[in-house]
């Protein structure tokens, strides 16, 4: 059975002051098309964008790709919003859908290995999801399977998926991803980013 991919990219960017998606990070890349570029290295389909505060900056770095673009109009109430939207368009587009796994498009050091590997770990572990760890943290990427689509339909609020997660945390399966931490959310992140010499 399928496994899609959703990528949430509908919020404002308020701490960047612009709209980070379209940003450039790697050969001219920007971090949306990375993360596409991403999800589609992988075997996982269908590919949903879930857009909203600058679908107009977003929407233009998409062409051209196998992808399907959801707009949530409702990206103000919080991430799970875009969690709910993206769960829709993935249903829409197929309807025995295994697992989604989710993507959000500012931690650059996403692979498509890591991604793979989550979908091995889904499979081997037997557990409902799939999360990934890094320090003491842990979040996305995040692969969830059908048995809480339910409930995911049911989310509100700024935390996604994690208070879902939190409450099946016994039937959670977990994945090192040291490098999860190193996300974009201000323009000191960027730079840093962009000046560093870690290979992207």
């Amino acid at each position: 059975m399928p496994i899609g991919i959703i990528i949430l990219a509908a919020g404002a960017s308020q701490r960047m002051g612009t709209p980070k998606q379209a940003l450039p990070i790697e050969d001219g890349k920007s971090l949306i098309q990375k993360t596409v570029e991403t999800a589609l290295a992988t075997d996982l389909r269908p590919v949903v964008v879930v857009v909203g505060a600058n679908k107009k900056e977003v929407v233009p770095e998409l062409a051209g790709q196998p992808v399907t673009i959801i707009d949530n109009t409702l990206w103000q109430e919080g991430m799970a919003s875009s969690v709910r939207m993206g769960l829709a368009g993935a249903y829409l587009t197929e309807r025995k859908l295994e697992a989604v796994l989710m993507l959000v498009c500012d931690q650059p050091y996403v692979t498509s290995s890591l991604l793979n590997h989550m979908v091995v770990t889904l499979k081997e572990s037997g557990k409902k999801a799939v999360v990934c760890r890094y320090g003491e943290s842990w979040g996305v990427p995040v692969l969830i399977g059908s048995q809480l689509f339910e409930e995911m339909t049911h989310l509100k609020g700024e935390q996604g998926a994690k208070p879902l997660l939190e409450k099946h945390l016994n039937e959670v399966a977990f994945v090192d991803f040291d490098q999860g931490n190193i996300d974009i959310d201000t323009p000191d992140d960027y730079r840093r980013i962009r000046s560093s010499d870690e290979s992207l």
